[in-house]
């Protein structure tokens, strides 16, 4: 079964750091295309020290039950929310099972997925972003660096506007209804934790929906391809980074290894990762938002489907104020999150979470 889980600019000069995105030549198309030694150099990030993956195998990511969370039995409920709650402040990624996700289902979107990415780059290239809000992106991500150095992702990806308003590429057929069913479900299963969150911090589910304009929430649907790659140790899937919304669910192909979180400032495997979700930052800090990143390998592809669910794209995100009048003051600043999606895309990689640049230091 495929394992599911809860979570950037390039060498050419042209390129334009308002939009990161490109489609010159997808990454599987260069690995196809001749015995890769080397790594081509617009893929080559090397950091002062140079580019360092190495992590902890992590054997203790909490494991939560959504069917517990669900359950009509109040004591087992309670235990669930607890142990969410406690999972969220602690390490902000966990596994979730029994989350009613059909296996068949899955499959099938990975099959869906990975048969887009075998499409010819002239195909895929009509979905090239032309901004950061365009509905279908496909492509290659350029990041650019503080140091002005640029590099490219070793990552083709696809990433898919799909709530309030649904978009799909219209290649291969069946992937428009496998997305839709998928994605409604995992919304349903959001707002369901969500709700159990703002029991846990005692805030009324309803008044939580309201202010995060739940109904009409942004959700997209991000799928990454990881070809193998010949130096892995010079480049990168991702780099570390929070992501953006409420939670966002990770499809993981058979459990292949590449995701690592950091804690503390030390580097944990998440391998094999059947379920986890990374929480934002409504709750002033009491839920923790991990940084994460995607290392690549020389021996086998990677494949991934994210289902990022943010609240409503208008929304101001901000601590709750109901939180902020028990704690007597705000542990991060407000901001329209529409922006603050776009502010991910095009600001210079530093290897921090962005998460910590909306800090208030409090003296």
């Amino acid at each position: 079964m495929a394992a599911a889980a809860v979570s950037k600019t390039s060498s050419a000069d042209d390129t334009c750091f308002d939009h990161p995105f490109e489609f010159k030549k997808s990454v599987q198309s260069i690995v196809d295309s001749s015995d890769l030694k080397h790594l081509p150099s617009k893929y080559n990030l090397e950091l002062g020290g140079g580019n360092d993956t190495s992590a902890t195998s992590c054997e203790s990511l909490p494991v939560i039950d959504y069917s517990a969370l669900t359950s009509t039995d109040p004591q087992r409920r309670s235990k669930a929310v607890a142990e969410l709650a406690r999972a969220c402040a602690d390490w902000g990624v966990f596994f979730l099972v029994n989350h009613g996700l059909p296996d068949e289902l899955i499959a099938s979107l990975f099959a869906m997925v990975r048969e887009f990415f075998s499409l010819p780059d002239d195909e895929k290239k009509q979905y090239e972003g032309k901004s950061t809000s365009s509905p279908i992106v496909c492509g290659n991500f350029n990041v650019k660096t503080t140091s002005n150095q640029t590099f490219t992702l070793w990552r083709d990806f696809l990433k898919i506007h799909v709530h309030p308003e649904f978009h799909c590429p219209s290649k291969p057929q069946p992937l428009r209804e496998i997305v839709e069913d998928y994605t409604e479900r995992v919304r349903k299963m959001v707002r369901e934790m969500v709700g159990a969150i703002a029991e846990s911090m005692e805030l009324d589910r309803d008044y939580v929906e309201e202010a995060l304009e739940l109904k009409s929430s942004h959700q997209k649907l991000g799928a990454s391809f990881y070809p193998p790659c010949p130096q892995p140790d010079k480049t990168l899937g991702l780099p570390p980074h929070n992501d953006t919304g409420l939670f966002t669910i990770l499809a993981v192909r058979d459990g292949e290894p590449g995701l690592q979180t950091d804690r503390q400032g030390q580097w944990f495997e998440v391998n094999p990762p059947p379920e986890c979700m990374i929480v934002n930052i409504f709750s002033n800090g009491r839920c923790k938002s991990d940084l994460h990143r995607v290392v690549v390998n020389k021996e086998r592809e990677r494949l991934t489907v994210t289902v990022g669910n943010g609240p409503g794209s208008d929304v101001v995100v901000g601590p709750a104020s109901r939180l902020v009048e028990r704690d007597g003051r705000a542990n991060y600043r407000s901001m329209n999150y529409q922006e603050y999606m776009e502010s991910q895309y095009i600001r210079p990689y530093n290897g921090m979470s962005m998460l910590d640049e909306q800090k208030i230091v409090h003296y």
